[in-house]
């Protein structure tokens, strides 16, 4: 259930930002957030204490790790494109049922 929420928070920054553009001050703090978000799940997921099977985990990883770089090029006005992380996002919240 923290995970949800934490991408729910996470989503709705990120759709704030998208709205105000890749240099607003909504986009600094969505990817701030996003990226905060993503490193403590990547460090949660590569444990080995994580109950999740393997290939599941490496997965997540590999999707947190794509995340990160697309929001750190947005951050250094490589991209503008939220909706990819959006969508992203919003797949992995909806898989947490």
């Amino acid at each position: 259930e923290r995970e949800r929420m934490a991408l729910d928070h996470s989503i709705d920054l990120l759709r704030r930002a998208e709205t105000s553009g890749p240099r607003s001050r909504d986009a600094i703090e969505a990817i701030h957030a996003t990226r905060s978000l993503w490193a403590l799940l990547v460090e949660d997921l590569a444990s080995s204490e994580n109950g999740l099977p393997d290939n599941l985990r490496a997965e997540l990883i590999s999707i947190g790790l794509w995340i990160m770089r697309e929001a750190e090029a947005i951050r250094l006005g490589k991209s503008n494109n939220f909706q990819g992380i959006l969508e992203i996002s919003q797949i992995i919240r909806d898989g947490l049922n």
